[in-house]
């Protein structure tokens, strides 16, 4: 039987690519985007691979706009069993915490916790009752063990802390399904090329990233309250 997933800030990048996959995988999936216009155009490229892709609009910063997508969800794909949390943004991705600005670190917050704390917690008792998983997308740099032991970790501290205080979220999900079929946990797909980072050189593709994704959100393990990276359990 076809399941249905959503995936959030889908109309590019390793979100686009996510649904992409899961599609091929015989997912149905929501491609959800803040932008009409970007969502039906990838909607439409992705339906052109034969794709079972719909687009439901959804802006992570607009409490209405994550309230009219949920009502959707609730009355016509109740037999949702996947969220996928992709969208993000950088913030001004400041050099260190002595540049960090108060309006960037809350712009930061605005998408990368509270939009998706809102979206998670409206979805939640649906996930649960499909017994479905949820999938936090986060980044090395969350980490707080990263941010202290490697040699080289970029000190953005607007961005960093808004996904660490995801991380800290995904953990209290966890406790409260731990009892549950349902799951969720924390994926960092490590160092991708995406607009976000401006395409940087040395990532690995967007298809490489979301295959990391794709395939803890889909292998039928119990993953519940982990953070887990391409080689398994990553530190906190």
């Amino acid at each position: 039987m076809m399941k249905t997933a959503l995936v959030t800030g889908a109309n590019k990048g390793i979100g686009l690519e996510i649904a992409r996959q899961l599609g091929a995988a015989g997912w149905k999936v929501l491609l959800g985007a803040r932008s009409i216009e970007r969502g039906k155009a990838a909607v439409a490229e992705l339906t052109g691979q034969g794709l079972d892709v719909e687009f439901l609009q959804l802006d992570m910063t607009n409490q209405e706009s994550i309230e009219q997508a949920v009502a959707t969800i609730q009355t016509r794909y109740s037999d949702l069993a996947l969220l996928i949390n992709n969208a993000g943004m950088p913030g001004a991705f400041s050099s260190s915490f002595s540049a960090t600005r108060e309006e960037d670190l809350r712009n930061a917050f605005e998408v990368n916790f509270f939009g998706t704390f809102r979206l998670n917690q409206r979805l939640f008792p649906l996930l649960k009752q499909n017994e479905g998983t949820i999938v936090n997308v986060s980044t090395d740099m969350a980490s707080l063990h990263f941010m202290q032991h490697a040699e080289h970790a970029l000190n953005a501290f607007d961005y960093n802390a808004s996904k660490t205080a995801n991380n800290a979220m995904t953990v209290a999900m966890a406790i409260e399904l731990k009892n549950s079929n349902a799951q969720v946990f924390a994926v960092t797909p490590g160092f991708t090329k995406t607009d976000l980072n401006g395409n940087a050189e040395g990532g690995k593709s967007k298809e490489d990233g979301a295959a990391i994704i794709v395939g803890y959100a889909t292998d039928g393990k119990r993953h519940n309250g982990e953070f887990l990276d391409v080689n398994g359990v990553y530190a906190w």
